[in-house]
C-alpha cells in the first residue's frame, strides 16, 4: 500500500510526543504495519487471493490456498523476536534526527541484548530503503565518481584500489533534486552504463566530466554534455557542483555519525539510508519520513543475519559479532507512578 499525500497527525505523528502516544503497545505497532500493508484489502503473498479469515490471534488465513498470513511474514520483520515496540523506536531515531543514528549509539539507548542487535535491526531498515527507492532520476542529472577508502600512497585517480561510488544529482533550477549511488569495481563504459540504465530514465541529459567511459555509456539512451577540465579554468567540484556537494555531504556525515567505521561491503547500505533521506529532507515533519521507512520495511522481502554479514571478499567469511541471545525488552508502557519518589 502506498499512500501519496499522507497527512500529519492522521498518518503519522508529528512529534515525539505523538510517536509514543501512538505506539506504547506491540499491538498498536503491529496493527499499524496491517494498515501500511492491507490497507487498501488484503492479498495473500502466496496466491494473491483475496478471501481471508482472521483468528483469534490476528494471523490471518488465506481462503483460497489456507495459508496463514501474519502482517510480518515476507517482511523486514519476519520472525523477529525483537518487540515491535523496539523496532519503531529504532525508526523513529534513525529518520527524526538528519544525521541519524548509529548502531553503538542506539544500543545504549534500546533495552536490547548486545550491539549485534541494533546492527541487524538498522542494517534490515537500510535495506529497505534501498529496495524501495526504485523511481528514476529524470532531466538533468550531474553524474560523477567518488573514491572512497582510508589513504592509500602512491595510488591515485581512477586506477586506485579505493571503492569507487558512481553518483548521480538531479539538478533543478533551484537547488538539487534527488540522488543514487551505485557501487562499481571500475570506472569502464559498460560499468557506468549499467549504472545509468538502473538509475536514470531514458531520454534525461547526463552532466559529466571529459572521461571518455561517459561517451560510451550514454550511447544513444541520453543526451549527454561533458566538460573537459584541462581546458577549462574551473575545477571539477565547480564544474559538477552538485553531485561533489553531495560526495562531500556524505563523507562528513560517515565520518561524523559512524566516525568512518563504514567496511566496504556495507558501504552500499549506508550511502542507501543516506539517499533516503536526502531526498527527502525538504519534508515538513520528520514523522512522514518514518512512516516512508515503515512502507518500505513491509515490502521488502526478509534478509536474515547472515545475509547482512556475508561478505565477497575471499575469506572473510561470516563473523556472529558481540553479544548474546538473550530475547530483548520491550517499550510498552508501565503503570508504575512516580517512581523517583520511592
Amino acid at each position: 500500500m502506498s499512500h501519496p499525500d499522507p497527512e500529519a497527525g492522521r498518518h503519522y505523528p508529528f512529534r515525539l510526543e505523538g510517536f509514543r502516544h501512538w505506539f506504547a503497545t506491540d499491538s498498536a505497532c503491529l496493527d499499524y504495519l496491517d494498515w501500511l500493508r492491507w490497507g487498501e484489502g488484503f492479498r495473500c503473498p502466496h496466491c494473491f487471493g483475496t478471501r481471508f479469515r482472521r483468528g483469534s490471534d490476528g494471523v490471518r488465513r488465506c481462503l483460497d490456498c489456507f495459508a496463514r498470513c501474519s502482517v510480518t511474514a515476507g517482511t523486514i520483520f519476519d520472525k523477529t523476536r525483537t518487540p515491535l515496540t523496539v523496532w519503531f523506536e529504532a525508526a523513529w531515531l534513525m529518520t527524526a534526527a538528519k544525521p541519524g543514528i548509529s548502531a553503538l549509539t542506539l544500543s545504549r539507548l534500546l533495552p536490547v541484548a548486545s550491539y549485534q542487535t541494533t546492527w541487524t535491526m538498522l542494517h534490515k531498515y537500510r535495506h529497505a530503503m534501498g529496495a524501495g527507492e526504485k523511481t528514476l532520476l529524470s532531466g538533468d542529472v550531474e553524474v560523477d565518481e567518488w573514491m572512497y577508502g582510508g589513504v592509500r600512497h602512491n595510488v591515485a585517480g581512477r586506477g586506485s584500489k579505493k571503492q569507487l561510488v558512481l553518483g548521480a544529482v538531479e539538478q533543478l533550477e533551484k537547488g538539487l533534486g534527488r540522488v543514487r549511488f551505485g557501487l562499481v569495481d571500475n570506472a569502464s563504459g559498460k560499468a557506468i552504463q549499467t549504472f545509468l540504465t538502473a538509475t536514470i530514465a531514458p531520454g534525461s541529459t547526463i552532466l559529466t566530466d571529459g572521461w571518455q567511459s561517459y561517451r560510451k555509456a550514454t550511447g544513444g539512451n541520453y543526451g549527454h554534455v561533458a566538460t573537459v577540465e584541462r581546458t577549462s579554468d574551473d575545477p571539477a567540484h565547480v564544474l559538477l557542483p552538485g553531485v561533489h556537494r553531495v560526495f562531500s555531504l556524505a563523507d562528513r556525515w560517515i565520518l561524523g555519525t559512524h566516525q568512518g567505521a563504514v567496511r566496504r561491503e556495507h558501504l552500499q547500505s549506508y550511502l542507501d539510508e543516506f539517499a533516503f533521506r536526502f531526498n527527502r529532507r525538504k519534508a515538513k515533519h520528520r514523522g512522514l519520513l518514518f512512516m516512508r521507512l515503515l512502507e518500505h520495511a513491509v515490502n521488502t522481502p526478509p534478509k536474515t543475519y547472515r545475509d547482512l554479514v556475508m561478505t565477497e571478499t575471499p575469506g572473510s567469511g561470516v563473523s556472529l559479532g558481540p553479544g548474546g541471545t538473550t530475547v530483548p525488552g520491550t517499550l510498552e508502557g508501565s503503570k508504575r507512578a512516580k517512581p523517583w519518589r520511592k
